[in-house]
């Protein structure tokens, strides 16, 4: 049995938030610039929700963006206001918060307490999950505050292990604090690190190793399609081949040598495993348009928004290696501004190579099967005869073939294509992972060093390695700084925000982060074409639990069998000595 606590954060993007609209008198257009996830989202809340006015007098810009991070995507009252007052005062207005009050205000994240149990029977198999989680919503309910440890993070509950049954408990409170929203991970990462503290708990109970434990509980890659402990059908994984191939990257059998080095210069070293379950997807509709000119060159319009994922690369990987073009040749146009791309439900949940992966390669198909009628008639075959091989149309079975640019000058109408791709309400992905991290304490000052992470993710079919494990790399910062640092923190008595600038309210630096070793393990996703999975929060979900196992593995042999995030020096420092006084006032 053990309470943990999921410990409030604040995202803060490189940019505070800022906005500048403007009114057309003549047009009554209102044109609203600000950083988002994703424009259309903002359109959709302000013109149907709060300003009530027709859709096509509000167009809405957003260029460059510092980081979404969930707090991004969320129509926050300086944007309806900022219209509204432009309309009426006929003059441009513009509004910049600064970092104190990106601090104070944004939308704030996680902020759980749950309790759990968990019954194993005498082979160290799980028999039974109970949890009860209290979750602060803050002082009134965000767009998806409640949504959250519920309906989002319910979905993971048990993560990748086999729960036979399931007691779940989940109670949402209201606080004078900021409201609770998403933030990157949204729910899955709570849920991870629940469940990685409590099978470390249960194998030290029971005197297991770390690694044997999970071995004995996870779903075995026989099982998919897999119906969990909350009723969600997990189309595919192999949560064992991540398991031992981050156990031998991480060099776990060789651990206890290092263990002793670091002990000679009077630390103290500890490795911790943080296995994660993650269900991505995010809105059920995404728009892609594919337009060929007459020189064979394409223009792409995808509705989500790239806020640092890399869209105009990846997606237009798809539209080469689909249509056979050169990668020059293909012209991106990101999902900013309403009135340029018509559709779009923006970046979040991790659901870009999802849902607009997948819109993209169903524009490209329509393409070639539109293309088909003309390279008919220039090559005088039946386009039912027709096929698309390597970036030309070939007449079956016979010699004839017409290029994909020839086709293009000669279509008419031009081949100008848009598909909406919709998935089922219940056809997610499970992007999942193990991340192993070692750690050397120094307990003098209880300053906590992470000096090795080994992460391996299966992300499904990965389209581009590198921007994968960029996605990776800022996920696992994130997670560190949940783990060690950020903590956002009220005065008990007045409801006062105390950790409300860069001085109080501690994030990773690069100093801070460990050499990170990234692997892929791609299972591909059975439940859409591309077989993607979503990969911009795995690091949330692994790195928190796999830290503070870590640290509990280090001080271990000092007694210390329990702490909470964030692992700050004063809170580790007071965790030994409480050990070694129990119930001293210096417990934290």
């Amino acid at each position: 049995e053990l309470q943990v606590v999921n410990n409030r954060l604040i995202g803060n993007p490189l940019e505070p938030r800022c906005a500048l609209a403007e009114h057309d008198g003549a047009t009554g257009v209102t044109t609203l610039y600000c950083p988002s996830q994703g424009a259309h989202r903002i359109h959709r809340i302000l013109t149907g929700s709060v300003l009530a006015i027709p859709a096509e007098k509000l167009r809405v810009v957003s260029g460059d963006v510092g980081g979404g991070f969930g707090i991004r995507a969320k129509a926050y009252p300086e944007l309806a206001l900022l219209a509204w007052a432009a309309k009426r005062l006929e003059r441009p207005l513009k509004w910049r918060g600064d970092r104190a009050e990106t601090m104070v205000a944004d939308n704030h994240a996680r902020d759980h307490v749950s309790r759990a149990k968990l019954a194993l029977d005498g082979d160290g198999k799980v028999v039974a999950l109970w949890i009860d989680t209290a979750a602060n919503m803050g002082a009134y309910l965000s767009e998806m505050g409640p949504m959250i440890p519920t309906l989002v993070g319910r979905r993971s509950t048990g993560t990748v292990y086999h729960i036979p049954a399931l007691y779940h408990s989940i109670r949402c409170l209201f606080t004078n604090t900021v409201p609770i929203d998403s933030y990157r991970g949204a729910g899955r990462p709570e849920t991870a690190y629940l469940m990685e503290r409590l099978i470390d708990a249960a194998a030290r109970q029971l005197g297991l190793d770390a690694a044997e434990i999970r071995r004995r509980n996870l779903v075995p890659a026989s099982a998919f399609p897999y119906t969990n402990c909350a009723g969600m059908v997990i189309d595919s994984g192999d949560f064992a081949g991540n398991l031992e191939t981050a156990l031998a990257e991480a060099g776990w059998n060789t651990f206890a040598g290092r263990r002793a080095e670091a002990e000679g210069r009077g630390k103290r070293r500890g490795i911790g495993i943080g296995c994660f379950l993650e269900c991505s997807g995010g809105m059920v509709a995404e728009e892609a348009r594919l337009r060929l000119d007459a020189g064979g060159k394409a223009s792409l319009f995808v509705g989500t928004f790239s806020h640092g994922q890399g869209h105009e690369t990846v997606f237009c990987q798809v539209v080469a290696e689909k249509l056979g073009l050169p990668f020059a040749n293909i012209r991106f146009v990101d999902a900013g501004d309403t009135t340029v791309v018509p559709f779009g439900h923006g970046t979040s949940a991790s659901r870009s190579a999802h849902m607009g992966g997948n819109a993209v390669a169903g524009a490209c198909d329509k393409v070639i099967e539109k293309g088909k009628a003309t390279a008919a008639r220039l090559l005088q075959a039946d386009p039912s005869n027709i096929d698309f091989q390597a970036g030309r149309f070939v007449v079956s079975g016979g010699s004839g073939s017409v290029a994909l640019a020839e086709v293009a000058a000669a279509a008419d109408p031009v081949l100008d294509e848009t598909l909406r791709y919709q998935r089922g309400p219940e056809d997610f992905n499970y992007p999942n992972g193990c991340h192993i991290a070692e750690v050397e304490v120094d307990p003098p000052t209880g300053a906590v060093a992470v000096v090795g992470y080994t992460a391996v993710d299966d992300n499904g079919r990965v389209l581009n390695p590198l921007i994968v494990h960029g996605q990776v790399h800022g996920a696992v910062a994130q997670g560190l700084g949940q783990a060690l640092y950020e903590h956002a923190v009220y005065e008990k008595e007045t409801g006062q925000l105390l950790t409300a600038s860069f001085l109080d309210y501690g994030l990773p630096r690069a100093v801070h982060m460990p050499p990170l070793k990234l692997l892929n393990n791609e299972v591909p996703c059975a439940t859409n074409d591309l077989g993607v999975k979503g990969a911009g929060e795995g690091g949330c979900c692994g790195a928190p639990p796999a830290i503070v196992n870590a640290v509990l593995d280090a001080l271990a042999p000092l007694g210390v069998e329990y702490i909470d995030m964030p692992l700050t020096p004063v809170r580790v420092w007071r965790a030994i000595k409480a050990a070694h006084c129990p119930g001293s006032s210096l417990e934290s």
